[in-house]
């Protein structure tokens, strides 16, 4: 290892597995040229830029069919953007979560046929359409997949299915979001062809690195590279809408992974949510940086809906987790939850109880639902166990959804709840802590020095946790703060009598007991607290033990 990496910095990479120091270099500075791999290597990659290229060549009409996630949306954005570069037009087409579902649907299919349309591109699914593409043969209309989801038995006979996840592929990396696999095909084109100009699809990576955090695949690998190189395409974006976005978010300087992920990502996802994914499609697309702000204070403003729609059902969903205490998997329903929004509450449910969560949404005869995993259960693996009661279902390994008959919502529980026993996963499970990834004997060394090192470890996300750094100490002085008042603003005093100011949110409900002069052992982040132009230091509290 380098001798100029930073003690504690080199502490967090051992810790996290990096200790070669090819490995270390890989990890700090990615290199887009020599970290990428080859996108001819994924599995019938050359037959569907064969057949892109016939259909541009031709003046054929294609149309990208996109999920309505913010994978699937940018996903689209990077197809058509290609296919533009290319010399052609490509319609986008991405289904009504409300009245279509995901993924292909023959009716769909049988419009744009109708229409005129010759080639269909799938990105962020299709790999379990095997009826849909069916049909589409028959009837005369190429189908090329992208995909990135968990590969079911039987996959459709389309013209191409590229997916690293498929049992014959030989692509090195293997998580790669849908929007990555897009990515890798704009690459292919390229190569192929010429077009753009070698180099320029880098001006795509924007658009990768948001679908990538946003859709909470490992921020590894292939992934990093993609997010980092992302990260810096985004800071000298042309796209007006990402810039209104950031505006109404209230972000001021450079985008980093956790506007991404909690400002960027929310709000284009709140389309597709509460009315329809087009929206945000539209505002990643715009030249016309006026209707880039209307655009984008629409989505502020359903994202306003969404986030008072997720709190109340948080609350009854948590209400009815009570009913299951003993359950190492929780199976949630009710009839008032939009299944537009029940994903983010299973994310938010699992993280609380520390268990993968199903939270579903009963439409009268059928139920329809996402779920969230924690830990080591592969959540697709256990909806496969109850495939004989789902009408469908798909996902990955830490986040999947299904459509089942509401009268089978009870066996789906019992199934899901004996696999997990089957794996070992046990309720005593839920009270695990995240172990800190370095302890510091005091707070004496958190200084700018370190923080600019602990930079490095950007962009963040599953995979690529922020590092918490954890210190013993005594608290100060503490008072709970914010509108409804469920965090704790801390002073904290470390051995040496040094003090720091810190800030942990949602701990006031966790901690009610806590008090001046109690000991505790801290895991935090370390964290830059910018107000009225001045910035300091603080600490982003996460956990708090007693000693």
């Amino acid at each position: 290892m380098s001798a100029s990496v930073n003690p504690i910095v080199k502490q967090i990479l051992v810790s996290r597995g990096y200790d070669k120091p090819d490995e270390l270099k890989r990890f700090m500075n990615p290199d887009y040229e020599k970290d990428l791999h080859d996108p001819l290597l994924l599995t019938d990659m050359k037959a569907a830029v064969k057949r892109i290229l016939e259909a541009v060549k031709s003046k054929q009409k294609i149309v990208i069919y996109g999920d309505y996630d913010i994978d699937g949306i940018t996903a689209s954005a990077v197809m058509i953007e290609t296919i533009k570069n290319l010399g052609h037009q490509a319609a986008s087409y991405i289904p009504d979560r409300f009245e279509e579902g995901y993924g292909l649907n023959q009716t769909a299919l049988k419009a744009l046929k109708k229409d005129g349309v010759e080639l269909i591109i799938t990105v962020d699914c299709g790999v379990t359409s095997v009826s849909e593409v069916e049909w589409a043969n028959k009837n005369g209309l190429d189908v090329i997949i992208t995909d990135h989801h968990n590969v079911p038995p039987v996959i459709p006979k389309a013209l191409a299915v590229i997916n690293p996840k498929r049992p014959d592929d030989k692509y090195p990396f293997k998580d790669l979001a849908g929007v990555g696999v897009a990515f890798k095909l704009a690459q292919a084109l390229q190569q192929t062809s010429g077009k753009p100009e070698k180099g320029q699809e880098k001006w795509l990576l924007d658009l990768v690195a948001l679908g990538t955090v946003c859709d909470v695949v490992p921020l590894v690998g292939e992934n990093r590279v993609l997010a980092k190189f992302g990260l810096l395409v985004m800071a000298k974006t042309r796209r007006p809408g990402i810039k209104a976005l950031a505006a109404v978010g209230g972000v001021e300087g450079a985008l980093n992974s956790y506007h991404l992920g909690w400002v960027l990502g929310p709000r284009l996802n709140a389309a597709g949510r509460l009315e329809h994914a087009r929206h945000s499609l539209e505002l990643i697309h715009t030249a016309d940086s006026s209707r880039a702000m209307e655009l984008a204070a629409e989505l502020h403003e359903l994202n306003k809906q969404r986030l008072a729609d997720q709190k109340r059902i948080i609350a009854e969903a948590e209400e009815q987790a009570k009913l299951y205490v003993d359950d190492p998997v929780l199976v949630l329903a009710d009839e008032g939850w939009s299944h537009g929004i029940v994903g983010i509450v299973a994310g938010r449910l699992a993280d609380k109880f520390h268990k993968p969560t199903l939270v579903m949404q009963i439409l009268g005869d059928t139920t329809k639902g996402s779920a969230r995993s924690t830990g080591r259960f592969n959540i697709v693996d256990g909806l496969r166990a109850a495939d004989k009661h789902l009408i469908k279902y798909g996902g990955h390994f830490f986040a999947a959804g299904c459509t089942l008959k509401t009268k089978d919502i009870d066996k789906l529980r019992q199934i899901l709840n004996k696999q997990a026993a089957k794996e070992g996963l046990g309720v005593e499970e839920a009270d695990e802590r995240k172990e800190p990834d370095a302890r510091l004997t005091d707070f004496s060394k958190l200084d700018w020095e370190l923080y600019k090192a602990l930079e490095a470890f950007e962009p963040h996300g599953h995979g690529n946790p922020r590092p918490i750094l954890s210190t013993d100490a005594k608290v100060a002085a503490l008072r709970k703060v914010g509108v409804d008042q469920t965090h704790l603003k801390l002073t904290l005093a470390d051995s040496q009598g040094n003090l720091f100011e810190g800030i942990g949110f949602g701990l006031v409900e966790k901690h009610s007991n806590l008090k001046p002069g109690q000991s505790v052992q801290v895991h935090y982040n370390l964290s830059k607290n910018e107000y009225n132009g001045n910035s300091n230091l603080q600490l982003l509290v996460t956990d708090l033990m007693n000693e």
